[in-house]
């Protein structure tokens, strides 16, 4: 995503859960659901995808924790934040632990024990390219949890200032800029 004009495409509800299913269906459908959910129910880029570890979403006792504490290092330079455990992750997190084990990396390849965030951006890419939806990226599930969050926040008596400490963005015109106006 450039800084001028061509922005990743948001994605309203049907798509996401298009998306979500296909996903769900297909081979390491766990997974690949998992990696769509962290961007779109939780805001996070690419490289905070591959970086988030099982420290880092458990409680101290192993059980799933109920905000996911995102580090400065696993984020976009002092980006680190907190951010509400939804649902839908929690739910895949549960599973993925019964199934893996919490140790290391959350999102791990069938050869390694972890990915890398180019491999996140060809990823999305390719399940993109797939379902033609022309002008989406990795970032269109930051762009479509922060204009919803946006949209929801006042409702709740928060702000705007509530969703750029969400994004991890230094600068609120940067956020301002994320966030897709109807």
């Amino acid at each position: 995503m450039s800084g001028l004009g061509k922005q990743a495409k948001t994605l309203n509800k049907a798509q996401i859960e298009m998306i979500s299913t296909y996903l769900r269906n297909r081979r390491n459908g766990l997974r690949n659901q998992t990696i769509f959910l962290l961007s779109v129910r939780a805001g996070f880029r690419a490289k905070e995808i591959s970086a988030l570890t099982w420290e880092m979403v458990l409680t101290s006792d192993g059980e799933i924790a109920q905000d996911i504490s995102l580090t400065d290092q696993a984020s976009k330079g002092k980006g680190g934040r907190v951010i509400p455990m939804h649902k839908s992750i929690e739910a895949n997190l549960q599973l993925l632990r019964e199934r893996g084990g919490a140790s290391g990396a959350v999102i791990k390849s069938e050869r390694s024990s972890s990915v890398t965030p180019q491999m996140i951006v060809n990823i999305f890419r390719g399940w993109y390219s797939e379902l033609g939806l022309v002008g989406c990226s990795s970032h269109s599930g930051r762009r479509t949890f922060l204009t919803a969050t946006a949209q929801k926040i006042s409702l709740v008596g928060g702000s705007i200032r509530d969703v750029q400490a969400l994004a991890g963005h230094r600068s609120l015109q940067t956020t301002q800029r994320y966030i897709e106006v109807s």
